[in-house]
């Protein structure tokens, strides 16, 4: 009798453990996630676009060759740029020129940081890097969204309202994503080698050319123009160039412990 009790309940629990399993796998993502030093990541589904310009657009440049670009897996972007007070508990002070814990770390080369995204991993234990130029571009666009045209002076800091100087981030409108500084206050750093030439033709996860002597920037920053803080245009400076005009925001690949 003790015997068959007990088969009955390994019987009757396997289900439902399968049951309470299947349950939990279902569970979406989270919205945003908030990281041991308070960096608020934003869930990016994943899409496509029609990345860079349209050949009629006036203030297109030649390295903006419209393209399909499917964007295969969802991620994690920063909802701001990385701040200094964030940098300087990770990696002790910063270089920044302009000084403020709530301002957006800069005079930081691509080298260093790829080097923060590296010690913050190994701290968490999770896979922290920088966007590739496309999985920026398509969150810029509010996952592709090429509708979404709000008033330069209220979503960036740049030439006409910075004042020579950058802001605190999070102090303008957001994007649809809610994702701060896309264009303005400081370029960010991307993944990718620079490459003039886009593809021809439609393509998955592009990761950028395999070698090269510069690295992709894109937002544009405070001492940019209107024409450089597009959502398409692009940058670029050698990787261990830092720059009081460049700072950088942070990836983490979605389940990377990050769900």
């Amino acid at each position: 009798m003790k015997d068959r009790m007990i088969i009955r309940v390994a019987c009757w629990t396997l289900p439902g453990l399968l049951l309470v399993a299947a349950v939990h796998a279902q569970q979406p993502p989270a919205a945003c996630i908030e990281n041991s030093l308070g960096i608020r990541l934003l869930f990016i589904p994943a899409g496509s676009l029609i990345m860079g310009s349209p050949y009629e657009q006036m203030l297109r440049q030649e390295d903006e060759r419209p393209h399909t670009v499917t964007i295969s897996k969802s991620f994690y972007l920063g909802e701001t740029e990385i701040t200094q007070q964030q940098w300087t508990a990770l990696l002790g002070a910063d270089k920044s020129f302009f000084q403020g814990d709530s301002l957006p770390v800069e005079r930081v080369s691509w080298n260093e940081a790829v080097a923060f995204c590296a010690a913050l991993s190994q701290k968490e234990g999770k896979h922290y890097r920088l966007p590739t130029e496309a999985e920026w571009e398509y969150a810029c666009l509010s996952a592709g969204d090429s509708t979404a045209k709000d008033p330069l002076d209220e979503c960036a800091w740049y030439n006409r309202n910075s004042g020579e100087t950058t802001h605190r981030v999070a102090g303008q409108k957001p994007n649809r994503l809610g994702l701060y500084d896309m264009l303005g206050n400081v370029a960010e750093w991307c993944s990718d080698y620079y490459q003039a030439d886009y593809p021809q033709g439609p393509v998955i996860d592009p990761q950028g050319p395999e070698q090269g002597a510069y690295r992709v920037m894109r937002g544009g920053s405070w001492a940019s123009s209107a024409c450089a803080c597009r959502p398409a245009s692009r940058s670029d400076a050698p990787p261990g160039y830092p720059l009081k005009q460049t700072g950088f925001r942070i990836l983490l690949e979605y389940g990377s412990g990050s769900n």
